[in-house]
Order: structure tokens, then C-alpha cells, then sequence
């Protein structure tokens, strides 16, 4: 039996078609560092203040200076935070740019 030539471009698609697992897992990585009230909390009073030391963002979420060095940690694995030394003092800005990346990707995803 003959194949159509619309199942004959479906196959050519399937053919093609890859997941590159790599990537998807970065992806994940970010969507679950943004999918934590504390850390979407910490986001927000980073983007208040628009540069925070560890010190300033565990003080006013009244949390254990671990806990804050923690989620800041995933945060910045993430790519959502950006540190910048200054003397002794790091100090945690967010990064707009990727946070517009991920939006747009995440918009795409549910549209």
C-alpha cells in the first residue's frame, strides 16, 4: 500500500525530530528555581532593593542566613541572579534579561 504524501512529510518530521535531553534539563532546572514561594519572594525583594547581600535578604525574609545562601545559590544556577564582589560583600541583582527569556519561552509553552 502506498503512502499518501501527507504521511510520507509526517514521517520526513518524525525522522527529523530530536530532544536534546541537555537543554531540556536546564530548562527544568529554571522553571523549578522559579517554582518556590521563597525564592519568588527573595526575587521580589531583590528586584525592590535592585542589588541585595545575603546579609539584607535573610534579615528581612527573617530566615537563617543558610536557608537564604541556599535558595540563592539555586537562583543563581538558574541564570535568574547575577552576584557582583565588592570588597568583602556580594551582592545578588536579578537579571532581567533572562527573566524576559524565560517568560517568553514559558508564554510559547502554555499558548
Amino acid at each position: 500500500m502506498a503512502k499518501s504524501k501527507n504521511e510520507t512529510s509526517q514521517s520526513a518530521q518524525d525522522q527529523n525530530f530530536q530532544i536534546d535531553y541537555s537543554e531540556l534539563r536546564k530548562a527544568v532546572l529554571v522553571l523549578r528555581a522559579l517554582n518556590h514561594k521563597l525564592r519568588q519572594k527573595m526575587l521580589e525583594l531583590i528586584d525592590q532593593g535592585a542589588r541585595l547581600t545575603v546579609s539584607e535578604i535573610y534579615i528581612k525574609l527573617r530566615i537563617e542566613q543558610s536557608v537564604a545562601s541556599q535558595h540563592l545559590a539555586i537562583l543563581r544556577r538558574a541564570g535568574v541572579v547575577k552576584t557582583e564582589r565588592s570588597g568583602k560583600f556580594i551582592y545578588y541583582s536579578i537579571d532581567k534579561q533572562r527573566i524576559k527569556q524565560i517568560s517568553s519561552l514559558a508564554a510559547e509553552l502554555v499558548a
